[in-house]
């Protein structure tokens, strides 16, 4: 029961990073802060779009949930998740840090800061999800970075 109620609890969590992530991103549009003309920005933001679709496609349907809740299926380590642990949440970062760099204001870094917390939570409670589903995640984690191969 115990275990029960702590992974009830994680997802809670994970739910309450997704809601950071969201309005994050819904203040840095509001703010006219995400997006940019830059051609450097268009490029990493592109290139951001570009890792979540392979992620997106690599994981499959099975992975599409609020809380960072591990699916039947296995442990997926193939694709981009051979380089990096998350990059879902790598993409959504490198696409709103683009957009606040070439924006920058104390109201851009303050979005962008709470974007990260809640990408950090959401990484940090899905891995405890993952490891209590899969073991094998342990060994993974050991050998393949979070979010900058070779890195973190």
């Amino acid at each position: 029961m115990a275990i029960a109620q702590a992974a009830s609890r994680l997802r809670g969590v994970s739910i309450a990073g997704l809601a950071l992530m969201v309005a994050a991103i819904l203040g840095l549009l509001y703010s006219h802060a995400l997006l940019s003309r830059s051609p450097v920005v268009i490029g990493v933001q592109v290139a951001a779009v570009g890792l979540v679709l392979w992620a997106r496609i690599t994981f499959g349907r099975r992975s599409f949930h609020a809380a960072a809740d591990p699916t039947e299926g296995g442990l997926v380590t193939t694709g981009p998740y051979h380089f990096i642990r998350h990059p879902i949440y790598t993409a959504a970062l490198l696409f709103g840090w683009a957009g606040i760099l070439a924006n920058v204001s104390f109201v851009s870094v303050a979005l962008g800061g709470l974007l990260a917390f809640g990408a950090i939570l959401r990484m940090v409670t899905e891995e405890r999800l993952v490891l209590q589903r899969y073991p094998a995640y342990r060994q993974y984690a050991q050998v393949t970075k979070r979010m900058v191969p070779y890195v973190f």
